[in-house]
């Protein structure tokens, strides 16, 4: 296989001028996130038809001839499963593409799938079965064997065969506008931040608490986000969830009665037990009129069950319609996000100014009329 591995600013810019010229371009990245809380990219994977490039993020400090490549209005960005690639590229750069068209997306709104992979894609379409054998290495170690480059170079030269394909089937059934809304979705969703203190909202279990419990939790989730932003660590590397219950629960007034708390490690309690104690005192301290309301569940709404059902019963109806699977229409996911969106108090997305899948983008015209019915007072 022909690629050029890219180490320097003007290889970059030689690369992105050429590529520059084409209507389209298949892009694929390589990225770590073992311990952190964003992801770390590792390599940049790029095919234009002519020349297959990898650039090395890690080498090259300055990438903005590959920021106007990517945010190029005139060229359609081609990647597969593209939620993770757009975050990588958000966090890394600042950036998303301008133009995406996920080879997933389109499979799914074929009916060849809800979500399948790329090698299953490729092997389908194509024929050609591919090694994922390198899929969990170590993308910021240098140097690259020469097999993890082949095998990020496979990304992209089929990724880029597919796209014609699919989009020309996709164009026959007058679904291209849908594609792209999916993925301005999914950008949406990855640029939307969450307030700090409604991060215990997140919080498996939280219902279980009440009262000063459940003002302890929010304050040690609202501290456990912003250290997890501040210093780049993954939630679970800062405090596991299941310590922050027990916390909320035991309320420990000292330094030394932390290590009571089963899910809280000694190492845990060296780096952050000092803030752990500051943060549940200061919540102790606070009178009874800034405890949290109960944490609402669906299941406690008389009306859910009977009201996600006819949802559920209307997206197998409309997806059969127009081919696509249900699981991409509206998912028990989508359709539980809806009715919190609507019955909830507090919800996550109307916390992060989103709206419902069901009721925008490409979904909302085909889902609207049965939702009016089913829920005539949203």
């Amino acid at each position: 296989m022909q690629y050029q591995f890219i180490e320097s600013e003007q290889e970059l810019a030689d690369y992105c001028r050429q590529a520059s010229l084409k209507s389209f371009i298949a892009v694929d990245t390589e990225f770590v996130r073992t311990r952190t809380l964003y992801p770390r990219l590792g390599l940049v994977q790029l095919y234009d038809g002519e020349q297959l490039a990898l650039v090395d993020p890690v080498a090259i400090s300055d990438l903005t001839p590959l920021k106007n490549l990517l945010t190029n209005e005139s060229i359609i960005t081609v990647l597969h499963a593209c939620s993770e690639d757009l975050e990588t590229f958000w966090s890394a750069m600042g950036i998303v593409p301008t133009r995406v068209f996920d080879t997933q997306v389109a499979a799914a709104m074929l009916n060849m799938g809800s979500s399948l992979g790329y090698a299953k894609l490729v092997e389908e379409m194509s024929g050609v079965i591919l090694d994922k054998g390198e899929s969990r290495t170590d993308w910021l170690a240098r140097p690259l064997s020469q097999q993890q480059l082949h095998y990020a170079a496979n990304d992209v030269l089929y990724l880029f065969n597919l796209y014609p394909q699919l989009a020309e089937q996709i164009e026959q059934q007058q679904k291209t506008a849908w594609v792209f809304a999916e993925v301005l979705q999914v950008i949406a969703k990855k640029q939307a931040v969450l307030p700090l203190e409604c991060a215990y909202l997140t919080v498996k279990n939280n219902w279980q608490l009440k009262g000063r419990a459940l003002l302890v939790l929010k304050r040690l989730a609202s501290w456990r986000l912003q250290t997890a932003r501040e210093r780049d660590i993954a939630l679970n590397f800062v405090l596991k969830e299941q310590a922050m219950l027990e916390l909320a629960r035991r309320q420990p007034g000292s330094k030394n009665a932390l290590h009571g708390i089963t899910d809280l490690m000694p190492q845990d309690i060296r780096r952050h037990g000092d803030s752990l104690i500051n943060v549940i005192s200061q919540a102790l301290s606070l009178p009874p009129e800034h405890y949290p309301a109960h944490v609402e569940r669906l299941v406690d709404f008389p009306a859910y069950k009977k009201t996600s059902k006819a949802l559920r019963d209307l997206c197998v109806k409309v997806a059969q319609q127009n081919g696509l699977p249900v699981e991409m229409l509206g998912s028990k996911k989508q359709i539980n996000q809806l009715l919190k969106w609507l019955w909830f108090e507090l919800d996550e997305s109307k916390l992060m100014g989103l709206k419902p899948d069901l009721i925008s983008g490409w979904r909302a015209p085909l889902l609207k009329d049965g939702i009016d019915r089913i829920l005539p007072a949203n």
